[in-house]
């Protein structure tokens, strides 16, 4: 197979009229660059979120309505702190103990 002669410096590592690659940190300018936009647009959201439900989870106490992971509505009815659970009033009669890190969210009433 032949090739033009201006294909031969480009197979051999050149550019088409003897130029040279980039090199040194300009390479690596838009790796850079591409880590620093999904720092700011998934990562640094995404560990706000985080935290913000850490917190959230931290200030639960008795008498709080709060919806479980599974999609159970209730009142915190008691707080064990000594295994980081909660009981949960679902109705009269009925009390769900559940771990605090179960909890998706508080509502504002029952």
């Amino acid at each position: 197979m032949q090739f033009p002669l201006y294909f031969i410096p480009m197979m051999a590592g050149g550019g088409a009229q003897g130029t040279q690659g980039g090199g040194g940190l300009l390479g690596f300018l838009p790796f850079v660059l591409i880590f620093v936009i999904i720092y700011f647009l998934m990562i640094r959201p995404q560990a706000k979120r985080q935290k913000a439900q850490q917190k959230m989870i931290a200030e639960i106490k008795q008498g709080d309505n709060v919806v479980t992971i599974g999609g159970i509505h209730g009142t915190v009815a008691g707080v064990r702190e000594q295994d980081n659970t909660l009981i949960i009033k679902i109705n009269e009669g009925n009390k769900v103990i559940v771990d605090r890190s179960a909890v998706s969210r508080t509502t504002d009433a029952s």
